[in-house]
């Protein structure tokens, strides 16, 4: 006789495996904490197997998990299309999300997708690009949501969790011990101004190390061991790391992640920036990380 899977489970497992835990995955899903851990339960008795490592103090796959987690993900998938083509909903258009690149992952995608699941006739536009000019563009409504990496919360913005800035260089590199201090940063950089205020501050010389637009060059030329970079922690990519110089570089300011919506009334943006909320409050900053 032929058995037949929960996709109900299978959604807290796939959620579990994309949070880190049962926690944030509860959040995520709007269910209890005991709900998705009962859930998870009766998929592993199910097919007689374990697909979590709860030993350690961040849940992990087990091989069967990792195994699992790739159908999971092409049957939710599946199901999620048959629901968008064979259903009628009242909602229907476009919602355009700003979003600067260094803080897409982990909370967006988890958003874009849950928001798709709810509302499959919608398109959500994702716009990557600094805050100054995401901000640009929100003034003259070309967003209807966007976020932004600020110092404050200024007008009708909202904060959704705030982030310290810091150091960062190549693995076990010497930059940041040289003086004058080599600093790789972009032109349109939001966090160059803060850096070298607070160096100027503390009598530290600088230069600027390349003079460039792209992100890239910059990771390219900190991962040399040619300059020294300032990111928001947790954001750093798998080739840099944060400089732990002991106080022999000052420390930076924190930044707040702070979301504005041009129609908070409309139901499109509504939902979406409350996915956005949720998504923020059930993930920690350290898993607030950028990919290379």
């Amino acid at each position: 006789m032929p058995r037949n899977l929960d996709l109900t489970a299978l959604r807290s497992f796939v959620t579990v495996a994309d949070t880190g835990g049962v926690t944030r995955a509860a959040g995520f899903l709007n269910l209890t904490q005991s709900a998705v851990s009962m859930q998870l339960k009766r998929l592993e008795e199910s097919l007689d197997t374990t697909l979590l490592d709860r030993s350690a103090r961040q849940i992990a796959l087990t091989a069967s998990g990792e195994q699992l987690l790739s159908y999971a993900r092409r049957m939710l998938d599946l199901n999620d299309e048959i629901y968008s083509r064979l259903t009628d909903t009242a909602f229907e258009g476009e919602v355009l999300l700003g979003v600067p690149h260094d803080i897409i992952y982990p909370v967006v995608p988890q958003v874009l997708q849950r928001f798709a699941a709810e509302f499959p006739r919608v398109k959500v536009q994702l716009i990557s690009s600094y805050t100054n000019d995401l901000k640009q563009q929100f003034a003259k409504g070309e967003c209807d949501l966007i976020l932004t990496t600020e110092d404050e919360v200024a007008g009708n913005a909202e904060r959704l969790t705030t982030i310290p800035l810091r150091w960062i260089g190549a693995p076990g590199g010497n930059c940041w011990r040289q003086r004058p201090l080599r600093i790789g940063s972009s032109r349109h950089c939001r966090f160059h101004p803060l850096a070298i205020a607070v160096l100027d501050r503390d009598g530290i010389g600088w230069e600027r190390a390349v003079d460039t637009e792209s992100d890239r060059t910059i990771e390219a030329t900190v991962s040399a061991d040619l300059a020294v970079g300032v990111m928001l922690e947790g954001s750093e990519p798998p080739q840099l790391e944060v400089i732990h110089h002991g106080g022999a570089l000052p420390e930076l300011p924190a930044q707040s992640i702070n979301m504005y919506v041009a129609d908070p009334k409309d139901p499109l943006s509504g939902a979406l920036a409350d996915l956005i909320r949720q998504g923020y409050a059930n993930v920690p900053v350290s898993r607030i990380r950028a990919v290379g």
